[in-house]
């Protein structure tokens, strides 16, 4: 077998993937703007690389989903409570301005606030984000409607650098298929739910943080980690799938230094509040644990169709135990797969199953799982099938609360919004399908149908496998057919 030192820099020489030669929709899609790219072309040529288009293309889609919460912005927020969402513009960002003091002055888990939310239920760093936009409003002197839409602008240009930041470090994961960021970039449900809350910050540092692992930086890939929980807790998830991907290759050392600098981050960021405002900071988790069943969870419609009464502490247990079940169940599909799986195939699956299993599906968190599914499965058939599911979703939850909150019940009835939860749950199962399928088969995975291991695995790419169970013990000649480089063979265990 080739050394794993020379074939990765053999892979590494090889020209960028162009998406319409290998995704037929992508192809299809392509006559919009002249047709799938020639045999002659030359790539690369221009000042217009790859990274900068599609960074730009992000950058566009946000702007016109800001265009979409036009209505709100001009009026809908600050009249009655249906038109926002007849208009399907929602966002926390403008009431959360007035509702946890911001417009007041109040400091983020030090004052407490009136009403029935003592302290800002958000994670230390997100607090921190909001607060400098509260800063950054300052200048804006006029009345107070004046003042929330100047405070959702200011956020809404901070959440557009954290898209950039996002598309580029996509496009950069996976160093052959850069145009694989599009998907991200051109994603509807994207751009439509960017500015309901602050989510965009976590998915920025995620995605810096794997594009960190893939580079080998196992260290730098910790610290963004570790920031990312520091402003929402799904991060901290992708250790899971690291832990098991590190325990079949045997790299403990790069798995000690990703644990080593997320503990470290965290803390970091965590500590002081944590020590000057103990009641403040826990906050998060309390509320956390405390939240009943919520928008868009299965849960939800097992309570509107049965009438039972869940516990927040019983949906806690009974979520808890499906999402134990759905890590033993990925645990056991990363050590019997008869090829390693990719880490964005398991940071994928991981995420989804937290998503699925939870009391709570708010439309936004579709977000998290937007670049994870572009690295993990990056067919624009499947990724669109998804999409439409999660659009449907975000149209059908603005239309049950206006037909809740207005008096002429106007919109969808619970029996419509019940359907557009499990149609956004299917999709993401759907897509969840997908990726395992590439796991079982790995020849049928379209990232390494050319010989390619793992882009976005940097120390596991390539690497020998040493902790394998079942089939994978017995490591199988694999069918994957190289287009371009030697053939490989992977799954060997070392005697």
């Amino acid at each position: 077998m080739p050394s794993p030192h020379k074939t990765t820099s053999a892979h590494q020489d090889q020209p960028v993937v162009p998406p319409t030669r290998r995704d037929e929709v992508a192809a299809a899609g392509s006559e919009l703007i002249g047709g799938p790219i020639g045999r002659w072309a030359r790539l690369g040529g221009s000042a217009l690389t790859p990274v900068r288009v599609i960074a730009l293309v992000a950058i566009g889609m946000f702007a016109l989903g800001m265009v979409q919460k036009l209505p709100c912005y001009n009026w809908a927020w600050f009249r009655g409570t249906s038109s926002q969402y007849t208009h399907a513009c929602y966002s926390d960002i403008p009431h959360l301005f007035i509702g946890r003091g911001f417009a007041d002055g109040l400091i983020p888990y030090f004052d407490r606030l009136g009403g029935d939310m003592e302290y800002l239920e958000y994670p230390v760093l997100t607090g921190l984000f909001m607060q400098v936009a509260s800063w950054l409003t300052l200048p804006f002197d006029g009345d107070l409607q004046y003042r929330e839409q100047m405070y959702w602008m200011v956020n809404a240009g901070m959440l557009m650098v954290c898209t950039a930041v996002i598309a580029v470090c996509v496009a950069r994961t996976h160093r052959r298929r850069p145009w694989d960021a599009l998907l991200v970039a051109l994603a509807p449900a994207f751009a439509l739910t960017a500015t309901i809350n602050w989510d965009l910050l976590a998915l920025a540092l995620t995605a810096a943080a794997m594009l960190m692992w893939s580079r080998g930086r196992a260290l730098a890939f910790g610290v963004l980690l570790g920031l990312a929980t520091a402003a929402k807790f799904y991060p901290f998830l992708l250790l899971g799938p690291l832990l098991l991907l590190c325990w079949r290759a045997w790299k403990w050392r790069e798995f000690g230094l990703a644990v080593l600098g997320t503990a470290g981050s965290w803390l970091a960021v965590n500590v002081p509040v944590m020590l000057l405002a103990p009641e403040g900071w826990k906050k998060f988790y309390s509320f956390s644990h405390d939240r009943g069943i919520d928008f868009g969870s299965f849960w939800l419609i097992i309570t509107q169709r049965t009438g039972a009464n869940i516990t927040p502490d019983a949906v806690n247990t009974y979520a808890s135990l499906l999402m134990a079940l759905a890590c033993l169940g990925i645990a056991a599909l990363t050590l019997t797969a008869p090829r390693r799986p990719r880490f964005a195939q398991l940071a994928f699956l991981v995420v989804a199953a937290f998503i699925l299993t939870n009391k709570v599906y708010s439309p936004q968190y579709v977000l998290w799982l937007i670049p994870l599914a572009a690295l993990a499965r990056p067919r624009w058939r499947d990724f669109l099938v998804w999409q439409a599911c999660e659009v449907m979703y975000f149209l059908g939850i603005w239309m049950y609360l206006a037909y809740t909150t207005s008096g002429n019940k106007q919109g969808l009835p619970t029996e419509g919004y019940q359907f557009a939860i499990v149609l956004h749950l299917a999709g993401t199962l759907f897509l969840c399908a997908m990726v395992v399928r590439d796991i079982l088969m790995p020849e049928r995975d379209g990232v390494r149908r050319d010989g390619t291991d793992d882009p976005s695995g940097g120390v596991l790419d390539r690497a020998e496998d040493v902790f394998v169970l079942g089939r994978a013990a017995h490591p199988p000649q694999h069918a994957a057919l190289a287009v371009q480089g030697p053939r490989v063979e992977w799954g060997v265990v070392r005697e």
